[in-house]
């Protein structure tokens, strides 16, 4: 796990190491072990580690094969790196490592492209091969480690974070489309915009080649069906095979590590079966972490109620934090700085305030996300399903935070470019390969929308501490199976049933059987007192002003009466706009 840089050059001129230094200085937190930089003429890369496979040096990066001609940077984990390099030893490959990241070189080197296929596990990475005088760059299929670039006349760059391409001067005027979408879909732009035009993302399960002619050549290497298998399968086979899978997913990112594993405990379902799937599978020591905060009004804070019972009943090892609201708003602006892109998810400050209290005890945590999205576990799920009309409207009446009348009346006449959000999701609903609506609806969200909401919310507040955070229920043989699952197995009894099914008598039945959780911030949905205060002040600010982006008449309405302005999902409107506003004062006025 680390934080990767470089560019490619098409003007001739020689990579400037400074450049790449300013890269770096901005993905240092991803990777406070050790770093190093390596250039050669008009392609230079930059690495800052964090060593968790391999800690010796020989698992430094950038990685130079000099025998195979190639320069490899890696963000990520391999989870079957073992498996891999035995069949590549098999092959006649000798290595100098034991790391995962050699694995990839000489993967590369053997499979060419379709080495992606190959590979099981969260990664973005870079390869630079000499002999044919190209680039190669790779994404995981979920789109777990980011990996964003920028593209002109003179150069290609890419960096684990945008902060590091603006370092070296990306446009950072604001993309009208992808405005749209931030304000439509919580803060979701799906890839390849960003909300900066001169800086896009490699989409999930992508690659892009740029070849000796600088030709660049995009290719999707991963996209999963949402059909019912040929062969019927009864509830129970569907339910074994989840239980199947998922002890697999646990099981393999606990033994893909040369340093102790923890697990992030929120009391709710899905973090509680993790730790329940553990202890069967034989781990006795098992490291626990809950964070909780002040209630506010009837909005509870914390969940200790619930991880209480697993620790007791599990005797994990664990520790607790209590934050209060006093702790929350002076570490608003740093955890914000450490966003890569804008995140509105009120638990991206729960995050990092947790994260920076594990990193002190552990390097790798297991983190809950996805399993909502891959079974069915929101509340607006079931309504989507019972709605009428088109799908767009189907969906949108549930999950869109504004309709696209308010968002005209938000913003000025110069970012009234079109309902973006509607046409994106029509054509991700347009897609082949699905059965029915809920199979559009659960592939969109588990393939592009989670990516950039709770997928990019944990990776960038954990990272941001050295701290690695492996997702289980994203690995993606589970999602393919949950994705052939009858959408009416995984919502019923309120949603992820196959999960709740496999907890039955691992798990206490208060914890299976609780309503539907949620990691818990009050002080950013229920906006009021020096909070409301701290949020007026961003929005009528002179720098907002002069930004030009909100109409202010429209903003003053939000901010004389927030809890008037919530989502569909219960957020708050205004904490989205002030968010998006102080990110830009934050990273880019700055």
């Amino acid at each position: 796990m680390c934080g990767i840089c470089g560019q490619l050059r098409f003007d001739n001129n020689s990579v400037n190491s400074n450049s790449l230094n300013l890269m770096m200085d901005k993905i240092a937190r991803r990777g406070p072990d050790s770093k190093g930089q390596w250039i050669d003429n008009n392609v230079g890369f930059g690495h800052q580690r964090l060593s968790i496979i391999d800690l010796s040096s020989f698992g430094s990066q950038p990685m130079v094969d000099k025998t195979l001609d190639l320069v490899l940077v890696f963000n990520g984990t391999i989870y079957n790196y073992r498996e891999l390099r035995k069949a590549l030893t098999n092959k006649g490959y000798k290595f100098f490592s034991h790391s995962d990241t050699e694995v990839i070189i000489k993967a590369y080197h053997f499979w060419g492209e379709g080495c992606v296929k190959k590979l099981d596990g969260m990664f973005a990475f870079c390869v630079w091969d000499k002999k044919k005088n190209q680039l190669f760059i790779a994404r995981d299929r979920m789109g777990i480690k980011p990996l964003y670039y920028s593209i002109t006349d003179e150069a290609f760059s890419f960096a684990s974070n945008t902060q590091a391409l603006m370092s070296i001067g990306a446009d950072n005027s604001i993309n009208s489309l992808a405005l749209q979408q931030q304000l439509s879909l919580h803060a979701v732009i799906p890839a390849p915009n960003t909300i900066l035009n001169g800086i896009k993302k490699i989409k999930p399960g992508t690659t892009i080649t740029i070849d000796s002619n600088f030709k660049v050549n995009e290719k999707t290497y991963w996209y999963p069906n949402a059909t019912r298998p040929e062969e019927n399968h009864t509830d129970e086979q569907y339910i074994e095979r989840t239980h199947e899978l998922l002890t697999d997913a646990v099981i393999k990112r606990m033994s893909a590590s040369d340093v102790p594993i923890g697990v992030l405990l929120s009391g709710g379902l899905d973090s509680s079966l993790l730790v329940g799937l553990l202890k069967e599978a034989g781990h006795e020591y098992v490291r626990t972490f809950s964070i909780g905060f002040e209630d506010i009004g009837d909005e509870v804070g914390s969940e200790f109620e619930y991880s209480d019972q697993i620790v007791d009943r599990f005797n994990t090892h664990h520790k607790k934090y209590v934050i209060s609201n006093s702790q929350v708003l002076p570490r608003l602006a740093d955890a914000i700085s450490n966003m890569a892109e804008p995140m509105v998810g009120q638990d991206a400050v729960a995050f990092y305030l947790l994260s920076e209290k594990v990193s002190k005890h552990i390097k790798v945590v297991l983190s809950g996300q996805g399993a909502d999205e891959a079974f069915g576990g929101y509340f607006w799920y079931p309504r989507m399903q019972s709605e009428s009309g088109s799908e767009y409207e189907r969906f949108a009446k549930h999950y869109i935070d504004r309709t696209y009348e308010e968002y005209l009346l938000t913003v000025n006449s110069k970012y009234h470019t079109g309902n973006h959000a509607m046409d994106w999701l029509n054509k991700e609903f347009s897609k082949s390969n699905a059965d029915e609506f809920m199979d559009k609806v659960f592939r969109t969200d588990i393939t592009r929308l989670i990516v950039d909401d709770p997928v990019k919310r944990v990776d960038n507040m954990t990272m941001a501490w050295g701290l690695e955070a492996r997702v289980p229920f994203m690995d993606y043989k589970l999602i393919e199976h949950a994705l052939s699952m009858p959408p009416n197995l995984k919502m019923r009894e309120e949603g992820k049933y196959p999960l709740k099914e496999i907890a039955r008598g691992l798990l206490p039945d208060s914890v299976i059987d609780r309503k539907k959780g949620y990691f818990p911030m009050p002080a950013l949905k229920y906006v009021q007192g020096e909070f409301l205060e701290f949020m007026s002040d961003i929005l009528t600010s002179s720098k907002c002003l002069n930004r030009a982006i909100f109409n202010q008449n429209f903003i003053q309405n939000i901010i004389n009466e927030p809890q008037k302005y919530m989502t569909a999902l219960n957020g708050s409107r205004l904490w989205h706009l002030a968010l998006l506003e102080y990110w830009l004062q934050i990273n880019v006025d700055e």
